[in-house]
């Protein structure tokens, strides 16, 4: 099985589309875990015990690890959601050539999935192509304001960037292992993008927090039983102000995201 169809499995299992964004920000976790060796594995352990039931995917954004303690604190975290039964896209937006490729594609010896920039061209995410039983998201049309300052931009054809960037993910996807990033922030061009790539997953930022639209998301995020919305800061810190209790908080946004994307599904 690939990681699309390991996906479609979880997400039949625990009846949730809902990706957990573990960006967990050393100066946003309660103080009281400050104590332990490594914090934000402290942090993360607490979040997946409390979300996992409601988690069809973690999802780390390795930019809150790239540290000694950091990466010992992902590792940890990684093995720690297999043991639930949850699988691992870890959030990386990475590519390049040749040798520096291949090193950025280790990340997936661990890690169920990824997330990719195509920017470089094809030969800059083979290595990750190339890993049949992993999961390639592409950045497609993000979630951030200014993701049109070069994703709209018209091409000869008539085609936006962001458009001819889906088409040839769908052409990439020769191992039936790839999926694009497209943000709930410009529903429209969720929409226009399922129609153009009918069979590709959808990793689905931008709700919560950045105020994307729900009901889209949840609508066009899936192909074939596949494809997630996430929520990192609106899920992992709904208990900030909560102390210890955190992550009983965490837990309940996970489940009411859950059930408000359902309604749509």
């Amino acid at each position: 099985m690939n990681f699309f169809d390991r996906l479609a499995d979880r997400i039949a299992a625990t009846d949730s589309i809902v990706s957990v964004g573990l960006d967990a920000d050393i100066d946003r976790i309660p103080d009281h875990l400050h104590e332990y060796d490594l914090p934000r594995w402290a942090f993360n352990r607490r979040i997946i015990d409390a979300t996992h039931e409601h988690a069809a995917v973690y999802k780390p954004n390795v930019a809150f690890y790239e540290d000694a303690d950091g990466w010992a604190a992902l590792e940890e975290t990684i093995a720690y959601a297999h043991g639930k039964d949850v699988p691992v896209l870890l959030d990386a937006k990475r590519a390049d050539i040749g040798n520096t490729a291949r090193q950025y594609a280790k990340l997936l010896d661990s890690a169920d999935a990824i997330t990719v920039n195509p920017y470089m061209g094809r030969d800059s995410l083979d290595p990750f192509l190339s890993r049949e039983d992993k999961g390639v998201f592409i950045l497609c049309r993000t979630s951030n304001p200014g993701g049109s300052d070069m994703q709209n931009l018209e091409l000869a054809s008539g085609e936006t960037l962001y458009e001819w960037v889906a088409s040839l993910a769908d052409l990439w996807n020769g191992n039936g292992n790839v999926g694009l990033v497209v943000g709930a922030t410009t529903p429209d061009e969720l929409e226009e993008l399922r129609e153009r790539v009918p069979d590709l997953p959808f990793l689905v930022p931008g709700i919560g927090a950045q105020g994307g639209d729900v009901e889209a998301a949840a609508t066009y995020a899936l192909a074939d039983g596949a494809g997630l919305v996430n929520s990192s800061r609106g899920i992992i810190f709904a208990g900030e102000d909560a102390g210890e209790q955190f992550a009983e908080a965490s837990g309940q946004a996970a489940k009411r995201l859950k059930k408000r994307l359902n309604q749509y599904r």
